[in-house]
């Protein structure tokens, strides 16, 4: 779904979201906070990822469109559920069920919100090996380096391990 006016302009949106394998579809009418970039030890082991980048949407703002039935949850710390994909683990969102708002992971949406982070949080978690405003090669796509062994190809994609 394309945006329908950017938050840029001030106005309401809509934008589409989905998890890994697609299973899990959701519309998003709005952002409803500024997008943060959190480096807290909980975001990146839950992520497997060095941050987590996330908005607040009001909940009458977030609309489960398929998969809400092949979602599941953990109770990372007590009262805050993140909601994943049980088939891919795509985390989609994060929520106390007593607010009156979602945490929506943005880079769940498919499509660009036009809004860009507005503040890196938890620094004092941060992983120095991951730092931001680095200053390392940056590729558009795909880079192999001339060092690194070619790995086999994967023959399947999408299917559930059973390992």
């Amino acid at each position: 779904m394309k945006l329908r006016k950017s938050l840029k302009d001030g106005g309401a949106m809509s934008v589409s979201g989905s998890c890994l394998c697609g299973s899990v579809r959701y519309e998003v009418e709005r952002l409803d906070a500024p997008i943060r970039v959190c480096h807290c030890r909980s975001c990146r082991k839950a992520h497997a990822s060095a941050f987590n980048v996330s908005a607040k949407v009001a909940r009458e703002h977030f609309h489960w469109i398929a998969g809400e039935d092949k979602l599941t949850c953990y109770e990372s710390s007590p009262g805050k559920f993140r909601r994943f994909c049980s088939i891919c683990g795509s985390q989609i969102v994060a929520e106390y069920p007593d607010k009156r708002y979602v945490t929506l992971r943005v880079a769940t949406l498919d499509d660009d919100p036009e809004a860009r982070p507005s503040q890196h949080m938890w620094l004092s978690h941060a992983v120095p090996w991951a730092e931001p405003g680095n200053a390392i090669p940056a590729y558009e796509e795909w880079h192999e380096d001339v060092e690194t062994p070619k790995e086999a190809e994967a023959t399947t994609v999408g299917r559930t391990c059973s390992v």
